[in-house]
């Protein structure tokens, strides 16, 4: 049995005042969560979070899919891949397997991390060998 939430209206409103959405250490949650609201998660998530607000992942919360935010601070565990835009915060309780995609990233000493990570934003750079060195090319009239 799977969940779709789809809250435009209830959840945007929440975000508006500051609230946040908690997903408690006895829920479980299989499906797609789409919001603009921040998210707490002491649960479990199996599927796809996207909020244009922060996801913070407790120690006892786990993910297993993908995470699209702005902001995280992860103390439990996420296999799959985040996605965030702002920055990313990794607790020493944190478990990160899979792709990481940030903007910024902060990790604490103690953080379990077996991920790739890529900045967004940073310029990728290639060694060249002397062969491969472009020489100029010759004109003729």
């Amino acid at each position: 049995m799977g969940f779709r939430i789809k809250n435009k209206t209830t959840m945007q409103n929440s975000s508006e005042s500051n609230k946040i959405d908690i997903i408690e250490k006895s829920t479980k949650i299989v499906g797609e969560i789409t919001s603009k609201a921040d998210f707490r998660i002491d649960g479990s998530v199996e599927g796809k979070i996207v909020t244009s607000g922060k996801v913070v992942i407790g120690e006892e919360g786990s993910v297993i899919g993908r995470i699209d935010c702005s902001n995280s601070d992860i103390a439990g565990s996420i296999d799959g891949i985040i996605d965030v835009s702002g920055i990313l915060s990794l607790k020493s309780s944190s478990k990160v397997k899979g792709e990481v995609l940030v903007g910024k990233l902060a990790v604490e000493s103690g953080a379990n991390v077996d991920a790739n990570i890529s900045m967004k934003g940073s310029k990728k750079m290639k060694a060249i060998s002397s062969n491969e060195k472009e020489t100029p090319s010759e004109k003729t009239a």
